[in-house]
C-alpha cells in the first residue's frame, strides 16, 4: 500500500490537463463527496494492516481499487436495499454520508477489531452492514447472496401485487456487487438467470447487479473480454458498462443504471472495471503470481487519483487542498482505530451464541409436558400424511396473507406427490407459484421474501437436490441473525421430500437418507413428522417458531410415508382425523406404547418398523415403547432421558446412514448425561441407496430392529 499511496501523492501535484468537455453540474457537485469517502475507503484499509500488525485486527481484506462502488452509495436512496461485495469500503462510506447518522470510520474499524460495538455483526464477523444504513450483512462465500437479492427484488414486486407493506418504499431497488471471479460461480450464474427469467415472464425484479471486475480471482486471472462476454448478452438483464478511473462518465452511467432499474422494475447489470491494490488479503504476497509491470499498470487506473485529477481539472479543488483533506481524514481513521482497539470483544460462548438464541418453549408445552399419546383429533375422515400436511399448508395460507407457497411442480401440478394440490386454485397463482429448476433460486426466494415481511414455505422436491443449495441455508438464511447480531432474520419453513422406503424407486437420487447436513447447521430447526396425527401441530409448530422468533425450520417429510394407511394390512393406523389446533414446539415427543422392556428412539420411516418390530417382540415377551423424537435439531434429550428412567435399556433405530447420522448423537447424549442402562444402536448402511430391490439390502430394516432389540433384551436380561 505504501506504492500506491506515493503513486497517489506524486501524480497529484502533476500537471493536469484542461478540461476535454462540460460536466454537468449535478455531477460537478457529487465529485467532491466522491473524493471525500473514496479516501476515507482507502485509509481505513491501512489502518485494517496496522491494527492487525498490532494483534487487534482480524480482517484484511481490503476495497483498495475498488473505491469507484462509491457512486453506487451516493447515488442510489439510504432505503434501497443493499447486498454488497466485500470491497465495498467505498459504498459503504458513502451511504453513511448520505444518511448521516452514524460514523462509517468508527463502524468499519469497530468490525475489523472484533470490537462488541460494531454495529453490523456485534463483533462476530467482518460483514458490511448497517440497519440504519439498508445495509444487509453477508459474508464473503462466493455470489451466495445473489440468489436472495433475486428474491428480495422478486419480493418486492410481490408485495405490490398483493398490496402488502415491506420495510422498504414501494420504488425501492435492490444493490447487490459481486466480483468478476464470481460472476462464474454456478451461484451467480443461476440468480442472473432467474432475474432474466421473471422478466420474461412478466413479474417485476427491481436488482442492479454490480459486477466489479479486477480481473483477478485472488492469484487467478479473468481472460480478457471474458466477463463482458459472460454478463452482455444475458436475456432480460440491461447491461451498463463504466471505468472506475473515469469518475464523471462513472456518476453518469450509474444514474442511468439506477433509474433504468427503479423505473422499468427490470434487473441490470453494472459492469465496474477496477483494480486491486495490495494483494487479495493482508496475508496475499502479490509479486509471487503477478509481475511487477502489471502490479504497476494498475496504478495508472487509481479512482481516488482519478476523482482528485478531475476536481483539479474542473478547478473545483487544488492538490494541496486534496492533500491537506486526505491527510485530515488518515488522522482522523488512525485516531479512530486507536481507540477502538481498545474496546471490549465478545469473550464467552453464550456471548457469541446470543443471536442464535435458543428455541423458546412455551409454558404449558414441550420440556414441562411429559411425553404422551397422540393428540385427540376434531374428527372427519382419515387422512394420510400428504392429506394432513395438504390440510395444515391450507390453514396457514387461509389465517396469514403472508404466507407463500413455492417451488417446483407445487401449483398447478400440486407437487410431485399431490401434497400441495389445490392450493394454488384456492390462494391464487400469487401465493402458490411455480419456480425455476433450481434449488438456489428457490431457496434465494424464501430468502428474499422472508426478508419483505412474507412468511415463506418454500418445497425442495427432494433432499437429494437440497444439496446443490445447502449454502443457501448454511451460509446465508441460518447465519443471518449471526452475522447482523440479531437485527435481520429470515423467517421461512422449508419443505423438504426425502428419506429413503419408496421400495426402491428412483435411487439415491429420490431415497437420499442423509440429514447430516442439516443437523450441523447453527440455529437451525430440523423437524420430521411421521404420522398424520402429528404432522399438523408440527408444521404449525414451525411455522409458528418462523413466525415469533424469526427461525429458520426444515421439515423433512417421508416421501414413504405421504400415502401410507397401514401399519399392518388393512388395519388404518397411518390414518387420522385432521387436528387443527394442535401446535407442538421442540421438546415434544410422541410415544406409543407403554412397555418397560425397551425403549426403541425413531422419527420418521423409524416410527412405522420401529411399531411392527415392537409387534412382533410382544409375541417374545419383549415389551417395548417406541419415541417418536419428531425435532431432530434441536434433539429433545430431555424428553427421551425422561422416557429412559422406566425402562431397562435404549435402542436407538435410525434410518440414516452410519456416518453421520441421528444415533451418535443420541448415543453420545445419552452417556454424557450418564444413562446407566444399556444402550444400543441400530442404522442404515454407509452407502448411496440402490436403484430397484437391491435398495433393501442397505437400508434398515424392520428384521434388523428386531434383532438388536432381542440382543438388547438379552443384555438387560443378564
Amino acid at each position: 500500500m505504501d506504492e500506491v499511496e506515493q503513486h497517489f501523492l506524486q501524480q497529484l501535484t502533476a500537471p493536469v490537463p484542461g478540461p476535454t468537455g462540460p460536466v454537468a453540474t449535478e455531477i460537478a457537485a457529487q465529485l467532491p463527496t466522491l473524493f471525500a469517502v473514496q479516501a476515507q475507503s482507502r485509509h481505513l484499509d491501512v489502518a485494517a494492516r496496522w491494527l492487525q500488525s498490532r494483534g487487534d485486527g482480524f480482517y484484511t481484506i481490503g476495497s483498495a481499487g475498488h473505491e469507484s462502488n462509491a457512486a453506487l452509495g451516493l447515488l442510489t436512496e439510504v432505503t434501497d436495499p443493499a447486498l454488497l461485495h466485500y470491497r465495498s469500503g467505498g459504498f459503504y462510506a458513502a451511504r453513511a454520508a448520505v444518511e448521516g447518522s452514524t460514523d462509517p470510520v468508527r463502524d468499519v474499524l469497530r468490525s475489523l477489531s472484533c470490537s462488541t460495538a460494531d454495529p453490523a455483526s456485534g463483533g462476530r464477523h467482518k460483514v458490511w452492514g448497517h440497519p440504519r444504513l439498508h445495509i444487509i450483512p453477508q459474508t464473503s462465500t462466493i455470489a451466495s447472496h445473489l440468489p436472495r437479492a433475486v428474491g428480495l427484488a422478486f419480493a418486492l414486486g410481490l408485495a405490490r401485487a398483493l398490496d402488502r407493506r415491506t420495510p422498504w418504499p414501494a420504488d425501492a431497488i435492490v444493490v447487490c456487487s459481486f466480483g468478476d471471479a464470481s460472476a462464474n460461480h454456478s451461484t451467480a450464474t443461476g440468480a442472473l438467470n432467474a432475474a432474466g427469467y421473471l422478466t420474461h415472464v412478466h413479474r417485476d425484479c427491481p436488482v442492479l447487479f454490480v459486477c466489479e471486475d479486477n480481473g483477478l480471482g485472488i492469484s487467478t486471472p479473468t481472460p480478457r473480454g471474458w466477463t463482458r462476454a459472460a454478463l452482455e448478452h444475458r436475456p432480460h438483464l440491461d447491461y451498463l458498462h463504466a471505468d472506475g478511473d473515469d469518475p464523471v462518465g462513472l456518476l453518469q452511467t450509474t444514474a442511468t443504471a439506477i433509474e433504468k432499474v427503479r423505473g422499468t422494475r427490470r434487473p441490470a447489470v453494472l459492469h465496474l472495471r477496477t483494480v486491486r491494490f495490495g494483494g487479495h488479503a493482508g496475508s496475499d504476497v502479490e509479486r509471487a503470481y503477478r509481475s511487477t509491470a502489471a502490479i504497476t499498470a494498475d496504478l495508472a487506473h487509481d479512482p481516488l487519483l482519478a476523482t482528485a485529477r478531475t476536481l483539479i481539472r474542473l478547478g473545483l479543488r487544488s492538490a494541496e487542498e486534496l492533500r491537506e483533506q486526505y491527510e485530515e481524514i488518515r488522522q482522523r481513521v488512525m485516531a479512530t482505530a486507536e481507540e477502538v482497539r481498545h474496546e471490549p470483544r465478545l469473550d464467552s460462548r453464550a456471548a457469541v451464541m446470543a443471536p442464535l438464541g435458543h428455541v423458546l418453549l412455551r409454558p404449558d408445552q414441550g420440556g414441562d409436558r411429559p411425553p404422551g399419546p397422540l393428540p385427540s383429533a376434531t374428527g372427519g375422515p382419515g387422512l394420510t400424511l400428504a392429506q394432513a400436511i395438504n390440510r395444515t399448508l391450507a390453514q396457514a395460507m387461509a389465517e396469514d396473507a403472508g404466507v407463500v407457497a413455492f417451488g417446483e411442480d407445487v401449483a398447478i401440478k400440486g407437487g410431485v406427490y399431490g401434497v400441495t394440490r389445490g392450493l394454488r386454485a384456492r390462494f391464487g397463482a400469487e401465493r402458490v407459484f411455480d419456480t425455476l429448476l433450481d434449488e438456489q433460486t428457490i431457496l434465494g426466494t424464501a430468502l428474499g421474501t422472508s426478508l419483505a415481511g412474507f412468511l415463506p414455505i418454500p418445497e425442495i422436491q427432494y433432499l437429494a437436490y437440497l444439496h446443490n443449495a445447502e449454502d443457501q441455508l448454511r451460509g446465508e438464511a441460518a447465519s443471518l441473525r449471526f452475522f447482523s447480531d440479531g437485527a435481520y432474520r429470515n423467517p421461512m419453513v422449508v419443505r423438504v421430500a426425502g428419506l429413503a422406503y419408496q421400495r426402491g424407486f428412483g435411487g439415491h437420487f429420490h431415497n437420499d437418507n442423509s440429514l447430516a447436513v442439516l443437523r450441523d447447521i447453527p440455529g437451525l430447526v430440523v423437524a420430521v413428522p411421521s404420522h398424520p396425527a402429528t404432522a399438523p401441530g408440527l408444521l404449525r409448530g414451525c411455522l409458528e417458531l418462523a413466525r415469533t422468533e424469526g427461525r429458520v425450520c426444515v421439515v423433512v417429510e417421508p416421501i414413504a410415508r405421504y400415502h401410507t394407511r397401514d401399519l399392518f394390512d388393512g388395519d388404518e393406523q397411518w390414518l387420522a382425523a385432521y387436528d387443527d389446533s394442535s401446535t407442538f414446539v421442540p421438546g415434544e415427543v410422541t410415544t406409543y406404547g407403554d412397555g418397560r422392556d425397551l425403549l426403541l428412539v425413531t422419527f420418521g420411516n423409524g416410527v412405522h418398523l420401529s411399531r411392527r418390530a415392537a409387534a412382533r417382540l410382544a409375541a417374545d415377551q419383549i415389551t417395548c415403547t417406541v419415541l417418536d423424537l419428531r425435532w431432530l435439531a434441536p434433539l429433545p434429550m430431555d424428553r427421551v432421558l425422561e422416557a429412559a428412567r422406566s425402562v431397562a435399556g435404549v435402542l436407538v433405530v435410525d434410518e440414516t446412514r452410519a456416518s453421520g447420522g441421528v444415533a451418535d448423537a443420541l448415543v453420545a447424549a445419552l452417556v454424557e448425561a450418564g444413562c446407566p442402562l444399556p444402550i444400543a444402536s441400530v442404522r442404515s448402511a454407509d452407502s448411496y441407496v440402490p436403484l430397484g430391490p437391491a435398495a433393501a439390502t442397505v437400508l434398515l430394516g424392520e428384521d434388523e430392529i428386531v434383532e438388536a432389540a432381542r440382543q438388547l433384551a438379552g443384555r438387560t436380561a443378564g
